[in-house]
């Protein structure tokens, strides 16, 4: 009977030790990902952030247009979970140079001023068309001598960055897309695929990708797919010329 005992007591203990051991390994492996994931957003405990977005021409009052609106909730997850503090800030809106805190900037860069300006300074290789008169061409995005036309509802392109620049360390990631509905795409992308992209490019690394976002007048920001990894032609001077791309 003692021996009984002994031998129901030795193999408790260790189940104890057993699950503790495992309890600590698990509780160890979340810290090192939350710790990776507040590195590559640029969002450690306690920090803040910005969100800057469209206004909403529609409403008479500052509002959020709605596939902005869904690309924010789609980040505020994220920022939850590293213990940051966002700010939401509409685009118009004098707002301090990049680098001191984490911004990620969603919109239109025809109509996105402030994403517009980072285009500019930050990814000189990549031109966003205007348009002519009658508004047609407006949203192409010229990368390194390639031309790529928006199809409304069936072809359609966004650029997700994320790049670091100005005084201090933290990055500022780009949604720039040629409609609404492909802001929503890049980000639902960055979140799914936030821990691939870490891999690739390092936590404190630069990336521009190119991604195309397929027949969403059926499948709205769902069929996603990545074209190409842009970077070294969005950060280089822009060629003169280009061709169209094929869809």
């Amino acid at each position: 009977m003692d021996d009984t005992l002994l031998l129901l007591a030795s193999a408790a203990g260790a189940l104890v030790i057993g699950l503790a051991a495992g309890w600590a390994a698990q509780s160890a492996a979340a810290r090192r990902k939350l710790t990776r994931e507040q590195s590559f957003f640029g969002l450690p405990d306690g920090s803040e952030c910005v969100l800057v977005t469209h206004r909403d021409s529609a409403s008479a009052h500052w509002s959020i247009p709605r596939h902005d609106a869904l690309a924010l909730l789609g980040l505020a997850a994220v920022i939850e979970n590293c213990g940051a503090h966002p700010e939401v800030a509409p685009h118009d809106t004098g707002l301090q140079g990049f680098g001191a805190r984490t911004e990620f900037c969603v919109g239109d860069p025809t109509a996105h001023r402030r994403l517009a300006a980072h285009l500019a300074s930050l990814l000189p290789g990549v031109a966003v068309h205007p348009g002519d008169a009658t508004g047609s061409g407006r949203g192409t995005f010229s990368i390194g001598g390639t031309a790529y036309p928006v199809e409304p509802g069936a072809v359609e392109y966004v650029l997700l960055a994320r790049l670091t620049a100005g005084e201090g360390d933290r990055p500022v990631f780009l949604a720039a897309g040629q409609r609404p509905v492909t802001h929503r795409a890049a980000v639902r992308h960055l979140v799914r695929n936030r821990a691939r992209l870490a891999r690739r490019h390092g936590a404190d690394g630069q990336f521009c990708v190119l991604l195309k976002v397929v027949n969403s007048q059926a499948y709205g920001p769902d069929v996603v797919e990545v074209v190409a990894d842009v970077t070294k032609a969005a950060l280089s001077p822009a060629e003169p010329k280009g061709h169209r791309a094929t869809a």
